[in-house]
């Protein structure tokens, strides 16, 4: 069983108990979320439910393992003959989830 959510901008393919990386999220370390934003739901090859954009009712449990920074990007910029040169890093932060249970069915609150 897998599925496909999308969280911060980007798409995920997951399965339980995967470990992902993800844009940082506002919870804490330990912290049980729900991600609603189930673009795709799938039990064999035959199975497969596809959302528009999302599957209602359904959702992903997932735990907040840490919260860090990813690794450092170097950013350089030269214009030649020009002696310029600029060096620069950048280190984006991220959460880091375990995927506990997919395709519970979620609770709207009105």
């Amino acid at each position: 069983m897998f599925a496909i959510i999308k969280t911060g901008g980007k798409q995920y393919k997951i399965k339980e108990k995967d470990i992902i990386f993800v844009e940082k999220l506002k919870n804490k370390k330990g912290d049980k979320i729900d991600i609603k934003d189930v673009l795709l739901l799938s039990n064999d090859e035959k199975n497969i439910k596809i959302g528009s954009p999302f599957i209602k009712g359904i959702s992903v449990k997932a735990e907040v393992l840490e919260q860090k920074k990813n690794k450092k990007v170097i950013v350089f910029k030269k214009k030649r003959r020009k002696n310029y040169k600029k060096k620069n890093g950048h280190r984006q932060n991220i959460t880091v989830l375990k995927i506990l249970k997919i395709g519970s069915k979620s609770v709207e609150k009105k």
